[in-house]
């Protein structure tokens, strides 16, 4: 006979091999075919809300791993909130306005924008947009992120546009508004400004010059190789003239840098991936890289001004490219848009020493009085007179002129609009409404605080064509400006209905109320304003055209969670925004997390070729990996990623699925309804793993509510692999295999294993959200269609037993030490498998008082053959224990013959002619399942 047949084996046909790559999209459409997420909604129709706020990515590339992992984590704390019992919607959004996504349009452009009118401008961009939400939202969605992706939330949407108008509005007319400087095109021949639509780009020949900045700050301490060397920052630019106004160099944050030493021992840096065409355009062969170097590392670092005794600031900016220069970009607040966004990121003065005839100013030393176009080569020569010049040559290229004059322009600071941050207190009010946020991590509160507190006033103008513009209007006759609530309700019932077009297609009588006249001098005609608003104030007003417009929505919102970058960014608008106009911040909670590394713990850059794509991941591992790696890394910290970090998720995985895997295929034949076990009849060892498995629920229940999520990783992989498969799973296998298929030993251990099955794949449906929905179909009994549309199972204070606990722990203390005896008899060959040893306990009175009781259960709970009891003076040739005082364990082999079924050595094996191979055990159960 096959007594292997006999056996009760897993059954199950939940794979072993995850292949999640061709199962997750299958699971995808699944839930897109139930509608699951408005299945979720319509469940939770009723109970507490919980509202976590999506901070708008920009809609102008495909996502990258910082984006991924940002998306994931945002959609467990949305699922972990569903299942702990809130109604948890999550509407996705994108921020659509702006420069990255115009200065992507401008470069498909190109020659031909300059024939394009505003308005054909804006119809590009918002094509654009269009195309990467579409793109953006199947990448976010093949994360497994659930939410209202076919009714997200859009900045460019016409009745968020009206929302922006509506609450500029009210910053306009709560006295918070105010005109100040900042550089725009100058024409010096006309004397007068020009908007973007006044200008003409023609060719035209510029001087080009590359300049050394000699470092004035210690770089040794950080690169060793540098210390003693006369270092510079070298520079290049078409415009010498802006050479006097220089306060600061601009380095882009993700190139890479190098110091490279030339010939007569200067040391210049520069980006890694000018360093070639540098050299050879300065005609240097001989040349050597010290050292590598981290633009972040030279942030706030000082150069010294190569013509003047000041310095100039190292700075980080995002518009530096490699396309011609060096890399690091000479930086005049008061000469360029770039560098004046940069100026007031870092604090500079708007410094334009330039009239308005294009003449320097008597201040400026050595060129004073002279036109700055006829000042360009004396700068060159004072450059080179003190040894700072290393090239100078012509260039042609394209060059803004005046439309009307047609000669060429320059940037000169002049009026921009802001909101100030003191005349309505809002510095004051924003600094008390941070203090009642709770910040995640803690530091961000004062890294916010510093912020507010140091900011200059909010520049929110901007010259460029896509975006909401600003919607105030001047009187041509007498120049004052005209902003009134009567105004603003009118401009925007147009944009809800038409969008912020209309601003530049219709005209100024056509934007005004009708029988609009000036407050001030009676005139009824007005020219608009040609600005548009900074993106930030689109994506700052979020709350108020999301969060207070959706009914399904609240605001303040519960949660903000974006890259800590945003506490200059969307966290910091917000906060100005809200406090603004409604004296409290539009969150409860900030939950900050850091930037996604190598696993060397360097930033990625493609010209380090260390940038991994989240597609590329996925067709490899699996979005479930992924979602591993955002729940097992601490957020707090920049989060490392490589291979090899996935690897050990990979099989971390492995586990944990092949836990559940056994679980499910030992519950082939229970049904919850018919086969329970009460629990006051169950099994103790069952007892108490359903006492452990309430302890993990506490634990990990607590880490989601706390966004720990690295806890919930690590308590569900301990546990599976700690608690279940080395330890309760082990145990429980003889008796799962070898008892009668209906017994109540049995059906206790199977009953236990159903409960932990069901509460383990809810607690990790926030994390592993496709293996949870596979698994889930696997459970029997009545149920929900999804995992993620039920919840957390309840914490069963039933199974708090204390004295099954401590018992059990000291038993499994003792079972610590058997292991080790077996693991010393197996390795000096004593024994073969656990099942072949004897194991003899010499055991303290109080030890023998705990173990006598369950003499008979020691052999499955040691996996042996036979267990012996016996008092310390019999074993005292036996080392003791040098963790559990007064145990001696002795391992020997059994002399009695093994069953054939079970494994077991035991004196019945062949007591039945019928089954001579068997154990007495054996043969009940064959008999009873019979």
């Amino acid at each position: 006979m096959d007594y292997k047949q006999t056996l009760n084996l897993p059954q199950t046909a939940f794979p072993m091999k995850a292949n999640l790559v061709k199962k997750e999209p299958e699971i995808l459409a699944k839930w897109e075919a139930e509608h699951l997420y408005e299945l979720i909604r319509t469940r939770s129709k009723g109970r507490k809300r919980y509202m976590l706020h999506d901070g708008p990515p920009y809609a102008n590339g495909h996502i990258h791993m910082g984006t991924a992992f940002n998306k994931i984590l945002k959609d467990i704390i949305i699922k972990s909130k569903q299942m702990a019992g809130f109604d948890a919607p999550y509407v996705p959004g994108w921020d659509c306005h702006g420069l990255p996504i115009e200065h992507k349009v401008d470069q498909e452009l190109g020659k031909r924008k300059a024939d394009m009118t505003q308005a054909e401008i804006r119809r590009h961009c918002r094509a654009y947009a269009e195309r990467f939400i579409d793109i953006q939202r199947n990448e976010f969605k093949r994360l497994g992120v659930l939410g209202e992706w076919e009714r997200p939330y859009l900045t460019m949407n016409y009745p968020y546009e009206a929302t922006i108008v509506r609450e500029f509005g009210k910053f306009a007319l709560n006295g918070s508004l105010i005109r100040s400087k900042k550089p725009i095109y100058w024409c010096a021949s006309c004397h007068t400004a020009l908007a973007e639509a006044e200008v003409e780009y023609g060719d035209h020949a510029s001087p080009s010059i590359f300049v050394k900045f000699p470092i004035v700050s210690d770089l040794s301490a950080r690169y060793p190789e540098l210390e003693g060397k006369r270092v510079f920052v070298l520079i290049w630019t078409t415009t010498p003239w802006t050479i006097p106004a220089n306060l600061a160099i601009a380095l882009h944050p993700d190139f890479d840098y190098v110091a490279v030493e030339i010939p007569g021992g200067d040391v210049l840096i520069l980006a890694e991936g000018l360093l070639y065409v540098c050299m050879d355009s300065f005609g240097i062969e001989d040349y050597s890289v010290l050292t590598a170097v981290d633009p972040k590392d030279l942030e706030n670092l000082e150069a010294r001004h190569p013509l003047y005794n000041r310095p100039s600031r190292i700075v980080l900016a995002p518009y530096v490219t490699l396309e011609a220069g060096t890399g690091c970009v000479h930086t005049a607040p008061g000469h360029g848009r770039e560098d004046y966004e940069t100026g007031l990121a870092y604090g500079l003065e708007v410094y334009s020493p330039v009239d308005g005839d294009g003449r320097f100013l008597p201040e400026v030393e050595f060129f004073a009085g002279q036109s700055v176009f006829e000042a360009n080569p004396l700068v060159n020569q004072k450059l080179r007179e003190v040894g700072a010049l290393m090239k100078e040559e012509v260039i042609h290229h394209e060059y803004p002129h005046c439309w009307r004059c047609k000669q060429p322009v320059i940037f000169r600071s002049t009026e921009q609009w802001f909101i100030s941050m003191d005349k309505t207190q809002l510095r004051q009010r924003a600094l008390e409404a941070i203090g009642r946020v709770n910040w995640i991590p803690a530091w961000g509160q004062e890294r916010i605080q510093n912020m507010i507190a140091n900011r200059p006033d909010w520049c929110i103008s901007r010259q460029r064509s896509w975006g909401v513009p600003i919607t105030v209007f001047f009187c041509k006759d007498c120049g004052e400006i005209l902003v009134s609530q009567e105004i603003i309700d009118h401009v925007a019932a147009k944009v809800e209905t038409s969008g912020a077009d209309i601003w530049f297609t219709e005209s100024e009588t056509d934007l005004l109320p009708p029988g609009t006249t000036c407050p001030g001098c009676g005139s009824n005609r007005f020219q608009k304003e040609t600005d548009i608003l900074d993106v930030w104030f689109d994506s700052g007003v979020s709350y108020a055209a999301v969060m207070e417009k959706r009914p399904y929505l609240e605001n303040p919102a519960d949660m903000y969670l974006e890259g800590s970058d945003q506490h200059r960014g969307w966290f910091h608008s917000s906060l100005l925004c809200s406090v603004g106009t409604r004296s409290e911040a539009p969150y409860r909670n900030v939950l900050t997390h850091g930037f996604v590394v190598d696993g060397a713990g360097k930033a990625m850059h493609k010209s380090a070729g260390n940038v991994i794509a989240p597609e590329e991941l996925i067709r490899k591992y699996g979005a479930e990996i992924l979602r591993l790696w955002v729940a097992g890394e601490d957020y707090r910290d920049n989060i490392r990623l490589s291979d090899e970090i996935l690897q050990r998720l990979t099989e971390a995985y492995r586990r944990i699925r092949n836990t559940c895997r056994f679980l499910i295929g030992n519950l082939y034949d229970f049904d919850p309804a018919a086969d329970r076990i009460p629990r006051e009849d169950m099994q103790e060892l069952d007892q108490w793993a359903l006492q452990r498995l309430q302890d993990l629920s506490r634990k990990i229940l607590k880490a989601y509510e706390d966004c720990e999520f690295h806890v919930v990783y690590h308590g569900l992989h301990n546990f599976c692999v700690l608690d279940l498969s080395s330890l309760y799973l082990d145990i429980v296998k003889d008796r799962l295999y070898t008892s009668p298929p209906r017994s109540r030993a049995r059906r206790s251990a199977q009953t236990a294993m159903h409960i932990i099955l069901d509460t383990l794949v809810r607690l990790m449906a926030p994390v592993l959200s496709f293996t949870a929905e596979e698994i889930w179909q696997y459970l029997k009994g009545e149920r929900a269609p999804s995992v993620h549309a039920d919840g957390f199972a309840q914490i069963d204070e039933a199974f708090s037993n204390p004295d099954i606990s401590e018992r059990w722990d000291r038993i499994m203390t003792v079972r610590r030490e058997v292991t080790k005896a077996l693991e010393l008899a197996r390795k000096e060959k004593r024994i073969g498998h656990s099942l072949d040893a004897v194991v003899t306990l010499g055991l303290a009175e109080d030890w023998m008082n705990l173990m006598n009781p369950y003499r008979e259960e020691l052999r499955s709970v040691f996996i042996v053959s036979e267990v012996r009891l016996a008092s310390p003076a019999e074993l005292e040739a036996v080392a003791e224990s040098e963790t559990v005082p007064g145990l001696r364990v002795l391992v020997g082999p059994s002399r009695q013959p093994k069953c054939e079924r079970c494994w077991v050595h035991d004196a019945s094996v062949g007591e039945a002619d019928a089954h001579p191979s068997l154990c007495r055990r054996c043969l009940l159960a064959i008999e009873e399942t019979e």
